[in-house]
């Protein structure tokens, strides 16, 4: 394989594939959104039917998508021909053609990329190798939903990969930066800016050396932060750092990194340990001046977490060899009383303001993006700061937001149906949730933006006979929690 991908080849390649509708659209007005769906759950052979005479577009689709093996005069027909052997796009043997790459295309609301990454174990029919370039996964997806797209001046896509995040960056940025620690990964994210008719410099090196004395509007990252022992199996998913000390690394590290207000977001995994709250864990991460929110999506107990990683890069857990690392990886567990893993994202932002962390479970399905809800949060935290004495909260005006509903669970009394639960619903992003008295439930109906919050907390204590300033303590804690969960906005 060629050690670089060149911008003529990758040219070449774009005009092919846009000459065979080889994009995200045509692809699935081709196979259909059935057959798309069973492609996803990793079944074929629907759209291997559906392909048949798909002309152009159903030999790339076959060739890319399903890893099918294609007679070579069909496939020279259609891909710049010698090029794509000699570039490694392609292997050739007895006249018969598979995928040397894996190329397809990706897209988002606002139109579609090809993206470049190795064969998975599948489409190898092995273990993928060490400097393997994983593609488009759920990790990258789920990153990319969780990044705020506010237009910005620069971002940096520490540890490309593939270069996914860097694709979605160039919808909002001026320009971009990614780095990597494989050369191969650069290699592979450089054909897909190529492709893709995109400017990003990228840099090679380890962690935020490339990058002294820089900084950024913005910094997205997709570590390699699988927990376990000091080695690197896979350089895609492993650091040779121990446990989760490469998430602490870039937590600690990335701030230094960010402009004045600056973002970062990222993926992170942090152990559990007995007797030690993992809100307490992560915290000590920070460095000073950083706003933070923590939102822990899963935690996976040890069994689990080697198993899915084991099959992840191709090993079946039941080998001999699946044993043997399954073996290690659990002792280490073991031996480090971990109880469990957990993972999610971080936001952080650079402030010269009284940094706010707030660390949450958020392991409930919810469908809306959480980059939305992230830049959500960091603007009703610069609310909550401007608003940070008692007095000043007391005087603002706040209503109920739209989003919101009450649900109400009663059970019978002696004097009718008696209200024992009442719940407050977000019905957008990430559906929070607050179970709330009867108190709160009066409060939150006159908060309709016309009186300032104080009044209506002296019109409360004075209609249930408790005393003002009680009440005013206890809640001020819980209008600031709803605030922040946007359940309360400003009027």
């Amino acid at each position: 394989m060629a050690d670089d991908l060149s911008p003529e080849f990758c040219s070449a390649l774009r005009n092919a594939f846009e000459r065979a509708g080889y994009d995200a659209d045509g692809v699935l007005r081709l196979i259909g959104e059935s057959a798309h769906a069973a492609l996803g759950r990793g079944e074929p052979e629907p759209a291997r039917r559906a392909t048949k005479d798909g002309a152009e577009l159903g030999t790339l689709v076959r060739l890319f998508l399903l890893g099918d093996e294609l007679p070579e005069q069909e496939v020279k027909a259609v891909l710049p021909w010698p090029e794509s052997v000699a570039n490694g796009l392609v292997r050739v043997s007895d006249d018969r053609v598979r995928a040397g790459l894996d190329v397809r295309p990706y897209g988002d609301d606002q139109g579609s990329w090809w993206v470049f990454a190795d064969l998975d174990s599948d489409q190898l029919g092995s273990e993928v190798p060490v400097d393997h370039v994983l593609g488009v996964g759920h990790a990258s997806l789920s990153l990319a939903r969780a990044t705020i797209r506010r237009p910005v001046g620069t971002v940096l896509d520490l540890g490309t990969g593939c270069g996914v995040q860097a694709l979605h960056a160039s919808r909002h940025a001026r320009s971009i930066t990614a780095t990597d620690l494989s050369a191969r990964a650069l290699m592979l994210a450089n054909a897909t800016f190529r492709i893709n008719g995109l400017d990003v410099e990228t840099r090679q090196g380890k962690w935020f050396e490339p990058l002294t004395g820089r900084r950024f509007d913005q910094v997205v990252c997709n570590p390699p932060f699988v927990v376990g022992p000091s080695r690197v199996d896979y350089t895609y998913r492993d650091s040779g750092l121990a446990g989760d000390d490469a998430s602490a690394l870039v937590i600690a590290a990335l701030p230094e990194y960010l402009t004045r207000g600056g973002v970062g977001q990222l993926l992170a995994s942090w152990l559990h340990l007995p007797g030690r709250d993992w809100q307490e864990r992560v915290s000590s991460w920070l460095p000073g001046g950083v706003d933070a929110w923590f939102v822990q999506r899963d935690v996976a107990d040890p069994d689990l977490y080697v198993g899915t990683w084991l099959r992840d890069a191709g090993i079946d857990p039941r080998s001999a060899e699946g044993s043997a690392r399954a073996s290690k990886w659990l002792d280490w567990f073991a031996e480090n009383k971990v109880a469990g893993v957990g993972f999610g994202f971080v936001t952080l932002r650079r402030t010269d303001g009284e940094p706010r962390i707030v660390c949450e479970d958020l392991r409930h399905a919810f469908d809306d993006p959480l980059g939305q809800e992230a830049a959500g949060w960091l603007d009703r935290i610069d609310w909550l700061r401007a608003h940070s004495s008692p007095d000043a909260l007391l005087r603002a005006h706040l209503k109920v937001a739209e989003s919101v509903v009450l649900e109400e669970v009663s059970s019978p009394g002696d004097e009718g149906w008696e209200a024992v639960v009442r719940r407050l619903h977000r019905t957008d992003g990430p559906g929070w949730q607050h179970e709330i008295d009867e108190l709160v439930r009066a409060l939150l109906a006159g908060c309709r933006g016309l009186l300032p919050l104080g009044d209506l907390l002296e019109l409360l204590a004075a209609a249930h006979g408790v005393p003002t300033d009680a009440l005013v303590v206890a809640a001020l804690p819980l209008v600031d929690e709803l605030v922040r969960h946007g359940m309360l906005v400003p009027a």
